[in-house]
């Protein structure tokens, strides 16, 4: 049971890249809650990833850290981890949580790190320490460990043997197939004090300290996750793991675009794919104003929007699905289309108000890495801070599209107003009727030809391409026509 944190721990106990509703404050050793909460971070009910108990840090009223902690004093230490021992051995089925010694400010403390259980549900019983034990089951609600009663127990048993793609092992790959020099990197990066015992380690151990290893030791496998972060070709194992991001100069329906594609380990990808796109696709405008000093500053796309919106493609997206990430740009707006889309439990006027609240996540340990790596904050925080930072810039708000099926998942950012393209051959204030009857006709065209692109709309109409993309810029503003689909075999739909 004994090891060392994954990850930074004062970044876990001032809760810097754990959310506070995972991590749980004990002052001192009381075996019947703490039992309670490892079950519940086992059953991982929301697929959060599972938890951390903190035994040793106090916390106030409302679950805040206490500074400097009350810590465990260190002729306890073995008597608590004898027994723990014992007390997890009475969770059913067996659950054991990794555990750490850790010294803070001066202080010992005992970190359990409790990941969502490959076996749930679990239970325990209600006091550990009774002589008549009486088994139920726990969930975390919020910062609290409650027993699963009702629909919730219901719910609980219905996901029996349902483990979370990333959380699985593959049948198909060995612990050979992690890479040792990338598991290194990533603890480096958060800044964990197991980087220090790498080379003393092997993969197959190392990779058991992480979580991302499992099974017994005489036929241990690698976890998808594992497969995902810490393989240097991850397509091997899942075909189509890539971010696409593909540039089109005559709009989202020309024919011409450029194409990057990005593969290679999860978060190695995430951060050059955005890299790629502040580099080369976002610009600031600074607007001097004669009648007033402050001069007008503004991004054709603000960059916290961009980051959010790709990373919370990548941790939303299925594994399973064998389409990429894509990212399309255009002069007119940033689109993410990810496969598939948001559970059916969020409405979708939710999504598109930037609200909406997942109960279960589909990633829960893709999401946890990329929140150690800092790519993002925590659960039910990127369409906000999207929205946010849409309207900080002076942005149109973003718009989000899916089908009833929830097959895929678009997000449009639309670029800035004042930077949209300037038209050569823009209407003059006489030409308004001309332009309804372009726009009329284009529409006539999608609707006998839904894949009909921008210059064989050029051809039909005489006009020049760049007229037919304002025309159906317009027409998209207006809600009148969307672009359903990848960019390479999508289609137009008349709304």
């Amino acid at each position: 049971m004994l090891s060392k944190l994954p990850i930074n721990l004062e970044s876990l106990i001032r809760q810097r890249q754990v959310e506070g509703e995972r991590i749980e404050y004990k002052a001192g050793w009381n075996p019947d809650p703490i039992l309670r909460t490892l079950c519940a971070f086992a059953n991982d009910f929301e697929n959060l990833g599972g938890g951390y108990v903190v035994i040793g840090q106090d916390c106030d009223a409302n679950g805040n850290p206490l500074f400097p902690p009350l810590g465990v004093a260190q002729d306890q230490l073995d008597r608590i981890q004898q027994e723990l021992l014992g007390y997890c051995q009475l969770i059913q089925p067996p659950y054991f949580p990794s555990l750490s010694i850790e010294v803070y400010e001066n202080r010992h403390l005992l970190v359990l790190w409790a990941a969502g259980g490959l076996h749930r549900p679990y239970k325990v019983p209600r006091s550990v320490i009774a002589k008549v034990k009486e088994f139920r089951y726990y969930i975390r609600r919020y910062s609290s460990t409650v027993e699963a009663r009702g629909e919730d127990e219901r719910e609980l048993i219905g996901l029996t043997a349902s483990v979370p793609f990333d959380d699985r092992v593959s049948q198909n790959a060995s612990v050979t197939d992690l890479s040792l020099g990338l598991m290194a990197d990533f603890l480096s990066e958060v800044g964990s004090e197991l980087a220090s015992e790498v080379p003393a380690l092997s993969v197959e151990a190392l990779g058991r300290q992480l979580h991302v290893v499992a099974g017994p030791a005489e036929a241990p496998l690698p976890q998808n996750v594992g497969l995902l972060f810490f393989n240097e070709n991850p397509q091997r194992f899942f075909p189509v793991t890539q971010i696409d991001v593909l540039w089109f100069p005559e709009g989202a329906g020309g024919d011409r675009f450029e194409e990057k594609e990005f593969r290679g380990p999860l978060g190695h990808i995430t951060r050059d794919a955005i890299s790629y796109i502040l580099r080369n696709y976002v610009k600031e405008t600074v607007i001097k104003h004669p009648d007033r000093p402050e001069a007008e500053r503004f991004w054709n796309f603000p960059k916290a929007a961009i980051e959010e919106a790709v990373v919370n493609a990548v941790y939303h997206r299925s594994y399973e699905i064998r389409e990429p990430v894509e990212v399309r740009i255009s002069r007119e707006d940033l689109v993410v289309l990810s496969f598939p889309g948001a559970d059916r439990s969020i409405k979708l006027v939710d999504l598109q108000a930037g609200k909406a609240i997942s109960r279960r996540y589909r990633n829960r340990r893709i999401g946890e890495f990329l929140k150690e790596l800092g790519l993002t904050e925590g659960r039910s925080t990127g369409l906000s801070k999207i929205f946010r930072a849409m309207k900080a810039n002076g942005s149109p708000l973003p718009e989000i599209d899916t089908d009833d099926d929830r097959s895929y998942f678009l997000l449009r950012l639309p670029v800035h107003p004042k930077d949209l393209p300037l038209v050569a051959d823009a209407p003059s204030e006489t030409s308004g009727k001309t332009s309804g009857k372009t726009s009329g006709k284009i529409l006539q065209y999608m609707q006998e030809n839904s894949y009909v692109t921008i210059s064989e709309l050029s051809s039909a109409l005489g006009i020049t391409e760049r007229s037919v993309e304002r025309n159906i810029h317009k027409l998209q503003r207006e809600g009148m026509i969307r672009r359903v689909g990848p960019a390479r075999g999508g289609h137009w739909e008349v709304t």
